[in-house]
């Protein structure tokens, strides 16, 4: 009795070890590859439970999400103008075929990733030694990123990569050449400053010398027409006088002759005397 159920026991065990080494689970996340003796065997892509011959199979998964590779330190590049700028820049990628991405990289994440990143440094070498600082900076930066994405995603393809983004984080000037910059644009800052200041100077006194030559003209031509008006009213003044006395004379003349006039009729002569002397 106790052997048939020494032995029954043993039977069970016996079974659940078979399963546990039969038996594997596929996340909806991962790919697996079975290998049958060191080759590869399958390719499973649908998740689930699944199952293979125990002792002579054997799997391994592969992560098929995305992927970021930052580089830990700021790559050094040289633009069209000569000049040194530290670019910063990661990398989203993830596995397509892992039957290519295991036969290329021996199915290591960090070997392809080193692989990607020397060809994105390679092409961003490329891609600066196009440019100005400006451009990279900011005029043509999304131009780089999707040049450098599409070209390295030609490239890694046959590894069984797909490239999702390429970012650059930080493009920056080294401490250097910052400090070279700046002190370039103070002086130039101070040279355009200076040259304002002096072309408004020049301009100041242009205007007060057109001010104060239309000020003298104005006065002038002021003065002039004064000169006018009062000879004008000179002239009329003593045309007057000269009719007020031939006038005056006539009169004396007709009351010296003795010729009686009333009051009423020595006004009534007056007013056309007057309306002629008057202008």
């Amino acid at each position: 009795m106790s052997n048939r159920f020494g032995v029954g026991l043993a039977t069970i065990a016996g079974a659940l070890i078979l399963v546990s080494l039969s038996a594997f689970t596929v996340d909806q996340r991962q790919r697996v590859i079975v290998f049958q003796l060191g080759e590869i065997k399958e390719v499973i892509d649908a998740p689930g439970l699944h199952f293979k011959w125990p002792l002579i199979q054997n799997v391994r998964y592969f992560d098929t999400r995305i992927l970021t590779w930052d580089d830990p330190e700021p790559q050094r590049f040289i633009t069209a103008e000569n000049k040194p700028v530290l670019v910063d820049a990661f990398v989203k990628w993830r596995i397509v075929d892992v039957k290519k991405f295991y036969v290329s990289v021996a199915g290591d994440e960090i070997a392809a990733a080193r692989r990607i990143n020397q060809t994105v440094n390679g092409l961003l070498r490329e891609e600066f030694g196009k440019r100005t600082v400006h451009d990279v900076v900011s005029g043509e930066r999304d131009d780089i990123m999707n040049t450098v994405r599409e070209r390295v995603d030609q490239d890694v393809r046959s590894l069984g990569i797909r490239v999702v983004d390429v970012r650059l984080k930080r493009v920056d000037l080294p401490q250097e050449v910052s400090a070279d910059v700046y002190r370039r644009m103070e002086s130039e800052r101070k040279r355009v400053a200076s040259e304002l200041r002096s072309n408004g100077s020049a301009e100041a006194e242009k205007i007060r010398a057109d001010a104060d030559k239309q000020r003298e003209v104005i006065i002038a031509e002021a003065y002039r027409d004064a000169q006018r008006v009062k000879g004008e009213g000179d002239a009329r003044a003593a045309a007057i006088y000269a009719r007020a006395s031939t006038c005056w004379c006539s009169i004396r003349a007709r009351s010296s002759s003795g010729t009686s006039r009333t009051s009423g009729r020595a006004a009534s002569e007056w007013a056309p005397l007057s309306s002629w002397l008057l202008p």
